[in-house]
């Protein structure tokens, strides 16, 4: 405690930017000569974090779960030779913490000869039991390690803590360095900052190494799910490492092996990344209530068919307790002193550590030994000097009673680094940088040659303004960080990485859950995009300079209440046309209530979230601007005041823009996706959708007989965006016969019912028997264009009006809405549904 405080003592430069070379370098290669200028950069950093859609989700957040990921201006500078202090320190506590794992999981000597705590190791929930005398498959249990150190104002660096079960920030701190490293490009080449790429590609050659099946591996990173805190990141790393991103049930192992189900069977998966914690990943030999696991998964991993990075039973090592035994225990192991310090650490379960640290509690931070548990009562970290005498006493008394519940931590007050606030550049030169308390997570992974590899830079995590704790669950933000080197980096790793997951991307099979997601996708997609078409129409209609027909406003009242673009119970417009309008306009940002345009909007980007790492940055990035200019829009108009006529013409400046981000967003679908079965069922999703919204149209306007007046003609070919092509075939023809040639029988329209149902047999075929020509009997349900006859369909009209031959039309177009429904059923039955998948094997039979 007399060194940490003789520490503090030492003035800190880290928030003394121009004190030091690296930062006089920086800011002098960073080409900023204003204040200004740096608002700028921080506003295009920011912008870019948000079109990217990078997030972190706060669950105890009142404004919502999710939120844009925050990342500050300037990097965090690590000068070579204390960054070689750092990794050589990190390297060996890996070294040591992989050994103590084979030591407890195996004759468990440190636990006889006293120097680890039998109670503390062994009634850790993270020891798992199930996995003693286990050696995992490739000999090797910690393939990433994680630590938080802090930084001394005496220019020392001390391990806080420690990550080894599932530790998060290798995706958000490629995301930090693409960002920065795009606001000062010239910076980052001058200060040879070291290169990130060949340390990911070391851990996948790692991992394929170590795996059943060698360099053929099928590697997956398994995820909780969307709702997970940094499922942003889970996506991130799958897509940039061409992993399959799996749920657990998207997996089941029989026969000790472990099986991906996608649409073309049962898949073999060799190696698995978790993210899921360890009593979550098998219901029947952990939590049993767990449904982000997989049963049979701990048997598989002992009978030595799967790699699961990192193996299970790590999460012990991540107790703060364990820190005051390590230096022991690297006597003992490696015969050495730790190089890099861990702050000093008490475990209260033995009296004399209690005893020792009890009277210096007003100078540390007391932590939980243990997780939050079904018996445990967790708690949050405290500062003791935060407290009062009158706290200070209870917290004592409570650690006497349950000193094994409690660690005591020497408290370190953090060293600071500059971070740049917007918009006090008017104030004053140097106004907008400020210090900011600031911790740094380094990386450790597996190497296939040197066993570890320290990532040449980390993630900082910034503290909020006047916070003594650096989280990003309490508000923090988070920074890059730069490694700097003597020598200029080695870049011929660089793309080696890209290549690989490119080709494994290709490779990469199509599971149940993502094809599920992308179908919804599609149809998503489709439903929006005809809502917005719908609700312009009827809002132009309502406000046309013209009365528009009894038979037009029926037909559009109609079409708004089957596609819930109003809410229930609201007046048909012929008897209340503004209480109509002014429902309409109100429910298309609605997330309740009317299902219209915001509420798909919002399904549509829930659909695509699930699948990120399928989707081009460009796509996500359509997706999440166009639905928030929506929701921006629609509260804009719900401030702006009762005027009818005003809040018409800026819903349909909404529905304008909203529709131009969709032709982004479908172009996106059409172009930048492979086509793969992943993409047809987007395909087929979009074409169900159409074919039934395009059959349930026309019958609604002959029923309604709105088609037979001009403006539901012009209105019907614009909601189908086929005036042009109509206008260019027919010229100023408006008889039945040629509306249903072409919103009907013409294969080259995309939007009339042959078009689609054809691309439909097309996509369901193909899906169901790939290059084989007879047709499936799921795409046999959709109707045959070719059997359809114009003659057959509708006789010469008479005076504008259809025939006797009604019923075949209308018959028609009942049965294309039956066999929408009817092939979305099967579908979803089809490849969708496991049921059959319900019982696993845990042993061998």
């Amino acid at each position: 405690m007399d060194e940490l405080r003789n520490a503090v003592a030492v003035d800190t430069l880290a928030s003394k930017p121009a004190a030091t070379p690296a930062w006089q370098q920086f800011l002098s290669q960073a080409e900023t000569r204003t204040a200004a200028d740096l608002d700028q950069r921080f506003a295009s950093l920011q912008r870019q974090i948000r079109d990217n859609g990078v997030t972190y989700n706060v669950y105890a957040d009142e404004d919502g779960p999710q939120r844009p990921w925050s990342l500050d201006l300037f990097p965090l500078l690590i000068e070579p030779q204390r960054w070689a202090q750092i990794e050589a320190g990190v390297l060996q506590r890996t070294r040591l913490l992989e050994q103590v794992l084979a030591d407890v999981y195996g004759p468990q000597q440190l636990l006889k000869r006293g120097l680890l705590p039998p109670a503390l190791i062994q009634g850790h929930p993270g020891y798992l039991r199930s996995m003693h005398g286990v050696t995992p498959v490739g000999g090797v249990r910690l393939h990433i390690a994680a630590y938080d150190l802090a930084h001394g104002p005496d220019g020392n660096w001390w391990v806080v803590g420690q990550r080894c079960q599932a530790p998060s920030g290798l995706g958000y701190l490629l995301e930090n360095r693409m960002a920065v490293s795009g606001q000062f490009p010239q910076a980052l080449e001058a200060l040879r900052v070291q290169h990130l790429a060949s340390t990911y590609a070391a851990l996948m050659a790692s991992l394929k190494s170590r795996s059943p099946a060698g360099e053929d591996a099928h590697l997956a990173l398994l995820t909780p799910g969307p709702y997970n805190e940094t499922y942003f990141e889970h996506a991130y790393l799958a897509r940039y490492l061409g992993l399959s991103l799996v749920e657990g049930g998207d997996l089941m192992v029989r026969d000790d092996n472990l099986y991906l189900k996608t649409l073309k069977g049962l898949v073999p998966v060799h190696g698995l990344l978790k993210r899921v914690d360890d009593d979550y990943l098998d219901p029947l030999e952990l939590r049993a209530d767990s449904t982000l696991g997989v049963p049979g998964l701990l048997q598989a991993i002992r009978a030595g068919r799967v790699l699961v990075a990192n193996a299970p039973g790590t999460a012990f090592l991540e107790s703060p307790a364990l820190l005051g035994f390590l230096p022991g225990v690297a006597e003992h192991l490696l015969g050495q002193s730790l190089s890099l310090p861990a702050l000093p650490t008490w475990w209260c379960g033995e009296r004399s550590a209690m005893e020792a640290a009890l009277p210096q509690l007003q100078d540390c931070v007391i932590k939980p030994s243990y997780p939050a548990s079904g018996l445990r009562n967790g708690f949050d970290a405290v500062l003791g000097r935060s407290l009062s005498a009158r706290q200070r006493d209870e917290w004592a008394g409570r650690i006497l009673r349950q000193g094994e519940e409690h660690t005591l931590q020497a408290y370190l007050p953090l060293s600071q680094m500059p971070t740049w606030q917007a918009g006090r550049s008017g104030a004053q030169p140097g106004a907008g940088i400020l210090p900011r308390s600031v911790m740094l997570r380094v990386f450790v992974v597996s190497d296939p040659v040197h066993g570890w590899r320290v990532l040449p830079g980390g993630m900082a995590r910034v503290a909020s303004a006047a916070a003594d704790v650096a989280s990003m669950q309490l508000g923090g933000s988070s920074a890059d960080v730069w490694a700097l080197a003597h020598d200029v980096p080695d870049s011929a790793a660089q793309s080696s990485l890209g290549a690989a997951a490119l080709l494994a991307q290709r490779k990469r099979p199509v599971t149940s859950r993502a094809a599920e997601n992308l179908y919804w996708l599609g149809r998503y997609t489709e439903r929006t995009e005809h809502l917005i078409r719908l609700a312009r129409l009827t809002l132009e209609c309502l406000h046309g300079e013209e009365q528009s027909s009894a038979p037009l406003t029926a037909w559009l009242g109609q079409m708004a209440v089957v596609n819930t673009l109003v809410l229930p119970g609201v007046p048909a417009p012929a008897q209340a046309r503004r209480v109509f309008e002014r429902s309409l306009i109100d429910s298309l940002g609605s997330s309740t209530g009317a299902t219209s345009v915001g509420y798909n909007l919002r399904a549509l980007k829930m659909a695509g979230s699930a699948v990120r790492e399928r989707l081009s940055q460009e796509h996500w990035r359509v997706m999440v601007r166009a639905e928030e200019e929506l929701t921006r829009s629609c509260a804009a108009q719900t401030l702006d005041g009762d005027d009818p006529a005003q809040a018409a013409l800026a819903a349909l400046q909404t529905l304008k823009h909203c529709g131009e981000h969709m032709a982004a967003i479908t172009g996106a679908q059409t172009d930048r996706m492979t086509r793969d079965d992943g993409w047809r069922l987007l395909s087929i999703g979009r074409q169900i959708e159409r074919l039934g919204f395009v059959a349930q149209t026309l019958h609604g306007a002959l029923q309604t007989e709105s088609v037979h007046t001009v403006a539901g003609f012009e209105a019907l070919l614009d909601l189908f965006d086929s005036s042009i092509t109509f206008r260019a075939h027919y010229e100023r023809s408006r008889d039945i016969a040629s509306l249903v040639d072409l919103l009907v029988l013409n294969g080259d329209n995309p939007r009339s019912l042959a078009c689609v149902a054809q691309t439909l047999r097309g996509r369901l075929n193909k899906l169901a028997n790939g290059s084989s020509e007879a047709l499936s009997p799921l795409a046999q349900q959709v109707p045959e264009p070719s059997a359809w006859r114009l003659a057959e369909l509708c006789e010469q009209p008479d005076q504008g009006r259809l025939s006797g031959a009604v019923p075949a039309l209308l018959a028609l177009l009942e049965h294309c809405q039956a066999s929408a429904r009817r092939v979305s059923e099967e579908i979803s039955a089809t490849y969708f549904t496991h049921a059959s998948d319900s019982k696993h094997s845990v042993g061998t039979p």
